[in-house]
């Protein structure tokens, strides 16, 4: 039996999740897409345990403070899970974060919301994207909290739930 896969996941506080899931939903339907959260992945794919995890997520939730990060742009790509997203610059509280809970990472950080999930014909994509970018280009989003998942690649969507939460000081 293979060890349950879990994610770190930084969340958007209620009102900016709640915009960011209307896209996310607005999207899904339009192209017949997956639904899902929408988070800023710190560390993704991980076997190490739950206890370990929410340990960690408690510990560096005690040290960083909620803060906000302006979308730098949307931005589109052939890989399914970052088919559609808000990109953000590395600031330094998500250095930190990515560096505290996924420091051992060969992966170059770029973080962002995924707003769409899957292999989506490349001009109906670019002109939503186009839209997407006009509303959220430049706005602020608020992070407030860390959530450990059970998600990765190889979980289906529809059965990614948070198991473990902790609040930004």
């Amino acid at each position: 039996m293979t060890a349950p896969i879990h994610s770190i996941w930084l969340m958007p506080a209620a009102d900016d999740s709640a915009l960011l899931a209307g896209i996310v939903s607005e999207l899904s339907q339009r192209f017949g897409t997956p639904l899902f959260t929408p988070h800023l992945t710190i560390a993704g794919d991980t076997d190490r345990p739950v206890t370990a995890l929410a340990s960690a997520i408690a510990e560096a939730a005690g040290e960083v403070t909620f803060f906000l990060e302006v979308v730098a742009g949307i931005e589109t790509s052939e890989a399914f899970f970052r088919s559609f997203y808000a990109r953000f610059a590395v600031s330094s509280p998500l250095a930190a974060l990515k560096q505290r809970l996924d420091g051992q990472a060969t992966e170059v950080f770029m973080p962002h919301v995924s707003l769409l999930y899957g292999p989506v014909e490349a001009g109906p994509k670019a002109q939503a994207a186009d839209k997407i970018s006009h509303a959220l280009a430049g706005r602020s989003i608020r992070f407030d909290r860390l959530c450990v998942v059970t998600s990765g690649q190889d979980v289906p969507i529809d059965q990614w739930r948070v198991v473990e939460t902790a609040t930004l000081a």
